[in-house]
């Protein structure tokens, strides 16, 4: 496989695994307001979409479709639920690169597509 064609492979993974570690720090604002086993449940809450992404990206190391379509309404879903009156900072923030890292898994998977079709 060409440099462009593993870049083009390795480059959603990686940035889906930095995004979900980046929605991580998020969590940790409940730090501020809760103390002892109190913080447990906070904090687990706060990290469900980290594991969800985190098990997209593990979903999608085979099924590139899949991290194409989660990230992608992950974006979608998080200006709808965020609404439209929000600094442009929150959409910059979170769903630009949700939408980046869907968008590189669409790249991902139709270059997949072109390399089986050339070596059948």
């Amino acid at each position: 496989m060409p440099l462009g064609g593993k870049i083009c492979c390795w480059l959603p993974r990686v940035l889906g695994i930095a995004f979900a570690l980046f929605l991580a720090l998020f969590a940790l604002d409940v730090f501020d307001t809760f103390r002892g086993w109190g913080i447990a449940v906070p904090l687990l809450i706060h990290l469900v979409p980290s594991f969800v992404l985190l098990g997209v990206v593990a979903i999608a190391w085979r099924h590139e479709l899949v991290g194409a379509f989660v990230f992608l309404g992950f974006a979608v879903f998080y200006i709808s639920s965020a609404g439209l009156d929000r600094p442009w900072s929150w959409y910059t923030a979170i769903a630009l690169p949700s939408a980046v890292v869907g968008a590189l898994y669409l790249v991902s998977w139709i270059a997949e597509r072109r390399h089986a079709r050339r070596t059948d």
